[in-house]
């Protein structure tokens, strides 16, 4: 078999056996608790995708893991471990609602695309930081990024409880709400923002960077070994900040879009570990832009059955949670098992063996 298959085979295989391994260790936990895993497993799969309501809810909740999941593949293929997504989320939702506080938004189109830019590069000046920590200060990405994160979170909650809050917000403190005008509607009537296309897009235009043009090469080069890359000449620092600008600006995008399409105002619901969720969905998807598109839509319907499990069984909506920490957990084993899987062995087991001859001893 060829490299470049069976590489591709356990692209694929591996991620769908350890969330379907996930299923089975949440399956024995919701059954030492007192409850049908199979009613369990049946309510999963309907509340995600049962019907059109479930599907709706399903891509809705995708659209920001998407982008999310982008904050941690574009550095990933720099060689950067960034798990600090959920602060680029919250620095981009805070720019998109705080922009009419400095500047009278026009309503319509380009009011709309202002604040979604400013998320983008409230979120990408946040996660740049850390690459630049990491490559000219010698600072750990990893936990410099989470540091940020816990940073981002805090100067959300002064701003919002205090100098941004909107008076008559008085016990859920908010920001003033974005005019009608500026808000991000629903396609086609449908119950799915158009945040689902930016996330779609975001997508298919990293993959492009990454694997059709110069700088997305130059930038896969120093991820594979940033030593070879400097021996030749690329500009590592560059290519590896410019990497974590990108990912950050998607996860602010994220966090603009969850002002403009759904929340409509900044408040502690924005702050829901959608950018820790962007973890595991760019570890399930390997890291691959394009492939993070169909993982994001069955965590985000993972996410969106919750609510069906608590209210048909009494379990927590947070236990959902339970079941993403064991995807979590067998995704990371699975990379264990990359490239030791015995392809030969397994098709000389799969294929058909000889009929004994007759009168053979």
């Amino acid at each position: 078999m060829t490299s470049r298959f069976t590489d591709t085979a356990e692209a694929v295989l591996l991620p769908v056996l350890a969330i379907a391994g996930a299923l089975l260790l949440f399956g024995l936990f919701v059954a030492l608790a007192g409850f049908d895993p199979l009613e369990v497993w049946r309510l999963l799969f309907f509340g995600a995708f049962g019907d059109a309501f479930s599907l709706q809810n399903t891509l809705q909740r995708a659209a920001p893991l998407m982008l999310t999941a982008l904050c941690v593949a574009l550095p990933a293929r720099a060689g950067l471990t960034i798990i600090g997504g959920e602060g680029a989320l919250i620095v981009g939702a805070l720019a998109c609602a705080g922009l009419p506080y400095v500047w009278a938004v026009p309503e319509g189109v380009f009011g709309t695309t202002s604040l979604m830019l400013a998320a983008a590069l409230g979120g990408a000046a946040w996660i740049a930081l850390a690459g630049y920590l990491r490559q000219y200060r010698g600072v750990n990405e990893t936990i410099s990024s989470l540091l940020l994160a816990y940073v981002a979170v805090n100067v959300f909650k002064h701003l919002v409880e205090g100098p941004m809050r909107d008076p008559a917000s008085l016990n859920k403190p908010s920001t003033f709400a974005l005019k009608d005008g500026l808000l991000i509607g629903p396609i086609g009537g449908y119950d799915v923002h158009w945040g689902l296309v930016w996330g779609v897009v975001c997508c298919v235009l990293a993959a492009i960077w990454l694997g059709r043009t110069t700088h997305g090469f130059a930038t896969r080069v120093v991820g594979g070994n940033v030593r070879a890359a400097g021996l030749v000449g690329l500009p590592a620092g560059r290519l590896v900040i410019t990497a974590c600008a990108l990912g950050g600006a998607a996860a602010g995008l994220a966090g603009g879009i969850e002002i403009a399409a759904v929340h409509t105002a900044a408040n502690a619901s924005v702050i829901a570990g959608l950018g820790y969720t962007g973890i595991l969905v760019s570890f399930a998807a390997r890291h691959h832009p394009l492939a993070i598109i169909p993982v994001a839509i069955v965590l985000g319907g993972f996410g969106a059955a919750g609510s069906l499990l608590q209210r048909r069984l009494g379990l927590p909506d947070a236990s959902v949670q339970v079941l993403l920490g064991f995807v979590f957990v067998l995704i990371l084993s699975a990379e264990a098992a990359r490239g030791r899987i015995r392809w030969d062995v397994l098709k000389r087991v799969s294929a058909p063996q000889p009929a004994p001859q007759k009168g053979a001893a």
